[in-house]
Parts: C-alpha cells; sequence; structure tokens
C-alpha cells in the first residue's frame, strides 16, 4: 500500500464512529452496507486492525454520497483532491 493510501485509510479509521453516527448506523449497520462484519468495523474502529483499501474505498462511495457526511470527509481530510484526481484518471495523478 502506497504511503497516500496508508494516510488516508487511517484518517478514515479515525474518523469513523463520527461518520457512522452522523449517518445514524450502528457498527452492523455499517457492516452490512460495505459487505463486511460488524467485528471487523469494530476492529477498525478500535485500531486493532488495519483498513483494507477496498474498505476505505466503499466506505468513500457511501459517505462521499450523502451530504450529512460528504463535507465532512474533505474536512477531515479523507477525500482529497488528489484522490478525486485518481479516480477521475486525470493525466499525472499518482495515489
Amino acid at each position: 500500500m502506497t504511503e497516500a493510501r496508508e494516510i488516508l485509510t487511517e484518517r478514515m479509521a479515525e474518523n469513523l464512529p463520527v461518520l457512522r453516527k452522523k449517518l445514524k448506523l450502528s457498527q452492523e449497520g455499517l457492516a452490512d452496507i460495505i459487505g463486511s462484519s460488524r467485528y471487523t468495523v469494530m476492529l477498525i474502529e478500535t485500531k486493532k486492525r488495519r483498513m483494507t483499501w477496498s474498505t476505505y474505498m466503499a466506505l468513500v462511495l457511501l459517505f462521499d454520497r450523502n451530504p450529512d457526511t460528504s463535507m465532512l470527509l474533505k474536512a477531515f481530510n479523507i477525500y482529497t483532491e488528489e484522490l478525486d484526481a485518481y479516480l477521475r484518471r486525470e493525466p499525472g495523478s499518482v495515489m
């Protein structure tokens, strides 16, 4: 995992409880949406397991599409301009 991805996944893990609660989701509810287990979500939130890039991307899709959490992703520097450029495949973007 590149350093940039590692930083982004760590930021997501640090702020996951706040983002989840903003959408009024339990750990189990969030896990169901992203195709994970409640136990995995709990381990990520308690920093006992590193978040995978695929879990991060599933969470970005969920939280970025919701107006209650979209702005928080940017405020917490979880969804960056560099990531946006990478996802849009702009020339020269590296992640």
